[in-house]
């Protein structure tokens, strides 16, 4: 591993869209290569939950997140929930994502996505699985759903119930979520030359409860931007996270992943370690 001395996660990467098909190969080999030792892949809907479960079943260091992103929610039906359930018979589902409100776009009417993330939540504490949160200038509403809901969970998911993935939360909101379990994710725009509003916040939040990711292949971080984005840039990331927060690019990348192996239950101290 180059230069640094413990391993790092992509916690939220979509290695199964057609940006990867060409190359997927060599886009994990550059994950490894770059010490990274986790990838957490979330589905959109069920077809890419599939694709996320079959290519974390194929490598050890891959997992999965399975659920119905916002902008699908009008395909949200009896048939997917059960087979969603279905999927997490898979122990490489380690969570329930990528789903949340996104008020931006509207692909799904608003009332119709509020219903399907309702169905999501009461699913995750079903399966005792985290979920993984997307918002979209909707962060009243997540918010109040995530706060209702996080008050009466199983107890295998207190203190670990999710993460808000790439957080634009304001402060506030942001230590509300920690406060009722959340951690939050850290992703490319934190290196971005106008996100000095973001660093701030990053710098201001508790490091046991962030971590790293890229939402490959978007958001990808300085100085790559405008190229696709992939899981070896979770490094560019661990790098900001390091220099906000004043410690060694070895110490951010262990106390990020520690805090994901946390929140999802995986293990970077036992299996599979050889294969780097």
């Amino acid at each position: 591993m180059n230069a640094c001395s413990a391993f790092l996660a992509d916690t939220h990467c979509h290695l199964m869209l057609s940006d990867f098909d060409h190359d997927l190969p060599q886009v994990l080999a550059r994950a490894w290569e770059a010490g990274v030792n986790r990838l957490l892949v979330p589905g959109l809907d069920l077809d890419t939950s599939r694709s996320a479960v079959e290519l974390a079943e194929q490598h050890p260091q891959v997992f999965a997140a399975i659920g119905v992103h916002p902008h699908y929610a009008e395909t949200w039906n009896n048939v997917i929930e059960t087979e969603l359930r279905m999927l997490a018979r898979s122990p490489k589902v380690v969570a329930i994502g990528e789903i949340g409100l996104d008020y931006y776009r509207n692909l799904s009417p608003p009332e119709i996505q509020r219903a399907v993330f309702k169905a999501q939540l009461e699913l995750a504490a079903e399966l005792e699985r985290p979920v993984v949160i997307h918002n979209r200038q909707s962060i009243d509403d997540v918010m109040a759903h995530l706060l209702t809901w996080s008050m009466d969970l199983p107890q295998g998911l207190i203190g670990k119930v999710g993460v808000l993935h790439a957080n634009s939360a304001d402060l506030e909101t942001a230590n509300k979520a920690i406060a009722a379990g959340f951690y939050i994710g850290v992703a490319g725009p934190v290196t971005y030359h106008n996100a000095e509003t973001l660093r701030q916040i990053t710098t201001r939040l508790p490091i046991e409860r962030q971590i790293l990711e890229t939402d490959a292949p978007f958001l990808t971080p300085h100085p790559n931007r405008g190229q696709r984005n992939e899981p070896a840039y979770v490094r560019l990331v661990a790098e900001q996270f390091a220099t906000l927060h004043n410690i060694s690019l070895a110490d951010a990348a262990a106390k990020t992943s520690q805090n994901a192996t946390n929140l999802f239950n995986w293990n970077h101290e036992n299996e599979n370690n050889y294969i780097l």
